[in-house]
């Protein structure tokens, strides 16, 4: 594909001003529901054969989800593309001021293979909500459900505002050498940098949303059973690798070893006594993080699981004690079902340890203290945090998603994804008359009456 035609195509379409009317963007974004709905079954079967998905986890966390962002874009549209009214500043009164969301032009969305729908198709989303043409690349490493997402797209727009270009990394690169006016990236750190790096030699604004180790801390007066619960439903679904999943679990002392207990069982009642059975455990995405993963488990002492086959690219659930702040597997995310356990005595212990590691895309705690909550937000940074469960506070449409430092800039989700893809204006109008004398040259009054007049009109 000629990459620079293509854009030149869309850059053009997005230039005769139709994608900024109201009524094509809500068209493209019906459009883009009824593919998604008439292609469910392929695209479950799709997310099954990349990672194992099944059916219920994968409706609800890629398709389910992605329909939910367009109802709420259809819902809202008219307000979020509603001129704000602001303040106009004194010197030009008589004026009136607002500020317009206005689309950026041709967007690039760049997706990650865990979650290789939601994650291109909801940024689509806001980025046909909010008024761009848009060029989507899928992840290579989710194959069938690129080829999936690639002929949905053909069939649902044409390539002057809507296209697909499937590719590996050497079609990522060529894309990014072309200027587009925005560019937004789900993936990894280290790859981050370097769409930030390309994006850099055109000054084009990015959306990244990265990762990090999220750590989930517990506290002694926690509920263990529901705590377990919860930790080990956020961090197993997807068999792991899911951004946001707990990386590490920081557990008080005294309650360390209930709590493991727990997350045993509660492993056992998820997934059975042989996870490997269970339709609802997924795989490893391909052989490199197979082996990636596999070498982790040689860290610590396992407290459950450690199984692994690599011809069918799964790995157990696995628990592991005996871990330092030193240890390999807290170097980097995890992004796997391995899940490692540190005791603490003291909260103050912890937070000057979390502080020294780049802030993550999660924090969770459990805890019913208010105080412990206030104290652990305020002494610690995060893309966002989560009280008393694991993963949930991203469903949410009313909260923007996004990381910081190294987990990430920017953010979407609902509203906030619109704002993403567009660009603040301020305008402001003024009348002719009157036209007062006071501020042309020379001065009109002394230093010191200046100073009073823009004191008192602030």
């Amino acid at each position: 594909m000629d990459h620079e035609a293509l854009i030149a195509r869309q850059r053009e379409f997005f230039r005769s001003g139709q994608t900024a009317a109201r009524d094509f963007r809500r068209d493209r974004l019906i459009a883009l529901r009824d593919a998604i709905e008439a292609s469910e079954d392929t695209l479950l079967a799709a997310l099954h054969a990349d990672l194992r998905k099944n059916p219920h986890e994968a409706y609800a966390a890629e398709i389910g989800y992605t329909l939910g962002e367009i109802r709420q874009a259809l819902k809202h549209l008219d307000r979020w593309m509603k001129p704000q009214r602001r303040k106009a500043p004194w010197l030009a009164w008589p004026a009136t001021a607002e500020v317009r969301r206005e689309p950026f032009g041709v967007a690039l969305i760049v997706g990650p293979w865990n979650y290789p729908l939601q994650l291109l198709l909801a940024p689509l989303v806001s980025a046909i909500a909010a008024g761009n043409t848009a060029v989507l690349k899928p992840s290579e490493l989710a194959p069938n459900t690129s080829a999936a997402v690639a002929e949905l797209i053909r069939e649902t727009f044409e390539e002057n505002s809507v296209a697909c270009v499937e590719g590996g990394r050497e079609t990522s690169e060529a894309l990014l050498r072309e200027k587009f006016d925005k560019i937004f990236f789900t993936g990894g750190t280290a790859i981050g940098r370097e769409v930030m790096a390309a994006a850099a030699k055109h000054l084009t604004p990015v959306t990244l949303e990265l990762g990090g180790k999220s750590p989930c801390i517990v506290a002694a007066d926690a509920p263990v059973e529901v705590t377990a619960r919860r930790i080990v439903w956020g961090k197993f679904m997807n068999a792991g690798q899911t951004c946001v999943a707990p990386d590490f679990v920081l557990v008080q002392r005294d309650i360390a070893a209930s709590l493991v207990d727990a997350m045993k069982s509660a492993l056992r009642d998820f997934y059975g006594e042989d996870p490997q059975r269970s339709a609802d455990y997924g795989r490893i995405v391909n052989e490199r993080h197979f082996k990636r993963l596999v070498s982790l488990l040689e860290d610590g002492r396992i407290l459950h699981g450690g199984g692994s086959d690599a011809a069918d690219q799964y790995i157990e659930p696995t628990l592991l004690g005996d871990i330092t702040w030193d240890s390999p597997v807290m170097r980097d995310e995890i992004f796997g079902p391995v899940l490692p356990v540190i005791e603490y005595d003291r909260i103050d212990d912890i937070l000057p340890k979390l502080n020294d590691q780049p802030p993550p895309l999660a924090l969770y705690l459990f805890t019913t203290d208010a105080a412990m909550r206030e104290k652990v937000l305020a002494r610690t940074r995060s893309g966002g945090v989560c009280v008393n469960d694991t993963v949930s506070h991203i469903i949410g449409r009313d909260l923007p998603f996004g990381g910081v430092g190294e987990s990430g800039m920017g953010s979407y989700h609902g509203r906030a994804g619109f704002e993403c893809f567009t660009h603040e204006r301020a305008v402001m109008c003024r009348k002719f008359s009157p036209d007062p004398a006071f501020r042309y040259p020379p001065p009109k009054a002394s230093l010191a009456a200046l100073r009073k007049m823009m004191k008192w009109f602030g």
